[in-house]
């Protein structure tokens, strides 16, 4: 679904070939510094390479409308983007940018329940905490169209137990939505349990010393 060929950034990472299939989830991981939030906003256009290629289907994305390739391509920050308003404007602003039909209260409610959110719709959100804000941005992400779901650490304000519940549950939606997730995480126990593959940035990175993770 994506793949990378004789990607450079200038002093942060070199990528000859990555594949990342369809319907899997991949995990990201490696040290601090590494190039893994750097890697997952090249896939959407949010920072371009130095060299080579990115491809979606096999068309390179330079190609396509950004804004057409974030709507299949979404990416959640580790810092939520939390808009002025309520938990249901903040849910229903994709759908509406997208053109989408909105989505119903109950089913609103059923997403949020679904990310372990019990709060009403009314609440504003700036009032939600900082996990509660990740786990809104991962609902909202959930009402869209995306073919594909960037996640740059999602759960990192999120204590162990309710981490584990959240990525969990967002994982089994994508599995049943046939979906593409790419996840960045420190957690390696949990890229062993939850990936199909795992990309290891220390491999690529320019800022390490990659003879340290190399294969060889």
């Amino acid at each position: 679904m994506l793949q990378v060929e004789n990607l450079k950034v200038n002093a942060i990472l070199e990528m000859d070939q990555v594949k990342i299939e369809a319907n899997k989830v991949t995990c990201i991981i490696g040290k601090s510094g590494s190039g893994k939030s750097t890697f997952l906003r090249l896939l959407n256009q949010l920072t371009s390479p130095d060299e080579g290629n990115i491809y979606f289907k096999e068309q390179d994305i330079t190609e396509l409308d950004p804004i057409q390739l974030r709507r299949m391509i979404t990416m959640v920050p580790q810092t939520p983007v939390i808009f002025p308003g309520t938990v249901r404007d903040n849910l229903l602003v994709g759908q509406t940018l997208s053109g989408m039909d909105p989505t119903t209260d109950s089913q609103l409610m059923q997403v949020l329940n679904r990310m372990f959110l019990n709060k009403s719709l009314d609440m504003p959100a700036d009032d939600l905490s900082g996990g509660e804000k990740q786990r809104l941005a991962l609902a909202r992400a959930m009402l869209l169209s995306a073919e594909v779901f960037l996640l740059d650490e999602p759960s990192s304000a999120l204590d162990n137990t309710t981490a584990t519940e959240v990525i969990d549950a967002f994982t089994a939606f994508v599995k049943e939505s046939n979906k593409t997730m790419v996840m960045i995480t420190h957690d390696l126990q949990l890229a062993e349990r939850i990936a199909d593959a795992t990309i290891d940035m220390n491999q690529y990175s320019l800022s390490l010393d990659r003879k340290e993770y190399s294969n060889e």
